[in-house]
């Protein structure tokens, strides 16, 4: 990443600490030395997402509510990262709990930032070529989802009509069916 142009942080105040999300608001000084007295900058932790291929071709989707929006939508199985894992252990981890599915290639296919303007965390997407279910869903106590294994012509379908919301996991489906043309 180029850090070029960079802003001088003069002073910070935290307005929240909460394990999932820390907000504060910075002063920061510009490179032409104007100051921006309120400048606010969310804190999350690095998640992972999964782009999961059983070994018959299809792919592993899950189906959960989403509160802020009030929806229920398919994703791509995904987590945050718990402290001292790698991002492929986190998102094999994530995938198994959520899914039960595990095994297969891994490679990691693509990283993004929901807002590097003033977002902190990464998502790392990786791609599982023939996974297959291994064990039961380990499900966290607030987790509340369900498992999907469908045709990657209905994922690529749902995703052009614009069901799939989280651009987080579109932005990596949409490269993995360009891709594959």
């Amino acid at each position: 990443m180029k850090r070029e142009n960079k802003w001088k942080v003069l002073e910070s105040e935290y307005i929240s600490r909460r394990p999932w999300m820390t907000a504060r608001r910075d002063v920061v000084q510009l490179p032409d030395g104007r100051i921006n007295p309120e400048y606010w900058v969310l804190e999350f932790p690095d998640w992972v997402n999964v782009i999961a291929i059983t070994k018959d071709g299809d792919m592993v989707m899950v189906r959960q509510y989403r509160h802020a929006l009030g929806v229920t939508e398919y994703e791509l199985c995904a987590g945050v990262m718990e402290e001292g894992e790698t991002p492929l252990q986190s998102a094999q981890r994530e995938l198994l709990e959520e899914t039960g599915f595990g095994g297969g290639e891994w490679t990691e296919y693509m990283n993004i930032c929901a807002n590097p303007s003033n977002h902190t965390n990464m998502a790392h997407t990786f791609l599982a070529v023939g996974v297959e279910r291994i064990a039961e869903q380990h499900l966290d106590a607030t987790e509340e989802l369900t498992y999907h294994v469908m045709p990657q012509e209905q994922v690529l379908e749902m995703l052009q009509r614009g069901e799939l919301m989280q651009a987080l996991m579109a932005a990596p489906l949409w490269k993995y069916f360009y891709e594959r043309k």
